[in-house]
């Protein structure tokens, strides 16, 4: 069996000893006879997933108790909507738009409220984080959000907006248990698992107490209210439960790992090999300004449309996957999560100086 280095945005890689534990208990999880995509997510035996990934995650970021954590649907896509109808209490709300994604939640915002963009980097193709120490927070908005890691760009805040004491609701989908997190300085904090985390189908929605009413807009359904889902313990209806047993899995390995801080320094070395050489390169050049340089998403370019298309191909021929950059972008873009393995980073490394070499 041969597997390849991964360096998909997402679906993404996972660790390889979660992936071979899941195939050993696909027919039969922990004496049960069955797998646990066959299994009633209101049996013992799923009740102690989903209890236990809970815990797991808890101890891992941290998570202060007067914070829910709830294992949803609908991506972190549906969070765009579901956010506004359930903390737009003044109707209004204010963002910071540093990429697609936060984008789209500001637009999606707007058919609920007043949805105010109050910094942007679009000027730049979204290529830096804005200065965010002096915004001009409005003073009836209800919260004030980002996307905390840009996927597409490879932009990172590497410090929260100051928000003048309103609420901070985070995307992290792209960043997720990459490194350590002060919980307690958001409000909401959430994130698509499929980039870091565990397979396509599961959001973690991570939300202060307080924010969790009845007092949601008019028409808001059911299944998008976060009392739903906080009243029964995320088994409103039947949850994601194979994603969530994977999920759990990921965080008893990042556990074994040693935690976020190991984590974030594992990711930083594997980084900084990766920049360190772009910009030393002659051929290939990063994106992003330096200083706003995300862990998780690494976006190069060679100038030259034909070239970026034939690295691509040949890195794929020799192993490397999903390099092509984003759609919207062009170029290259190496994601390189949790589960990719400092080789994986080394040997792409190694690929792209004798590419070089080849084609200079």
């Amino acid at each position: 069996m041969s597997r390849v280095y991964n360096f998909s945005a997402g679906p993404a890689v996972l660790p390889e000893e979660v992936l071979k534990e899941a195939a050993a208990e696909m027919l039969d999880y922990n004496g049960t006879g069955m797998s646990v995509m066959e299994m009633s997510h209101r049996s013992k035996a799923f009740e102690e997933i989903i209890r236990t990934a809970e815990a797991d995650i808890r101890e891992l970021m941290n998570i202060p108790d007067n914070y829910k954590v709830l294992f949803l649907q609908g991506g972190a896509s549906q969070q765009f909507a579901m956010i506004p109808m359930n903390l737009m209490k003044n109707g209004v709300a204010d963002y910071i738009v540093t990429g697609q994604w936060a984008k789209k939640a500001y637009q999606e915002a707007q058919k609920y409220g007043k949805a105010n963009k109050i910094a942007s980097s679009e000027d730049k193709t979204f290529s830096y984080i804005p200065d965010c120490s002096d915004l001009p927070i409005s003073e009836d908005a209800d919260y004030v959000y980002i996307c905390e890691n840009n996927t597409i760009y490879g932009t990172k805040y590497k410090e929260l907006p100051n928000t003048k004491g309103k609420t901070l609701v985070a995307d992290v989908s792209s960043c997720f248990l990459s490194e350590p997190v002060d919980v307690s300085k958001y409000g909401v904090i959430y994130g698509g698992v499929q980039k870091n985390v565990g397979p396509a189908g599961v959001v973690i929605v991570i939300i202060r107490e307080d924010l969790i009413t009845e007092d949601v807009l008019p028409g808001t359904p059911t299944m998008l209210q976060y009392k739903t889902h906080a009243d029964a313990n995320s088994l409103y209806n039947t949850p994601p439960a194979y994603g969530i047993y994977i999920c759990g899995k990921v965080f008893k390995w990042l556990k074994k790992q040693g935690g976020l801080a190991a984590m974030k320094e594992k990711n930083e070395k594997k980084a900084k090999l990766l920049y360190d050489f772009l910009d030393q390169s002659k051929l290939f050049k990063g994106t992003v300004e330096p200083k706003d340089r995300s862990l998780m998403n690494v976006p190069f370019v060679t100038g030259d449309k034909e070239l970026d298309a034939k690295f691509v191909k040949e890195a794929k021929e020799a192993g490397f996957e999903n390099l092509k950059g984003h759609r919207t972008v062009g170029g290259m873009r190496a994601s390189i999560y949790n589960a990719m393995p400092y080789e994986g980073v080394e040997a792409l490394v190694e690929f792209m100086k004798k590419f070089e070499e080849e084609n200079l």
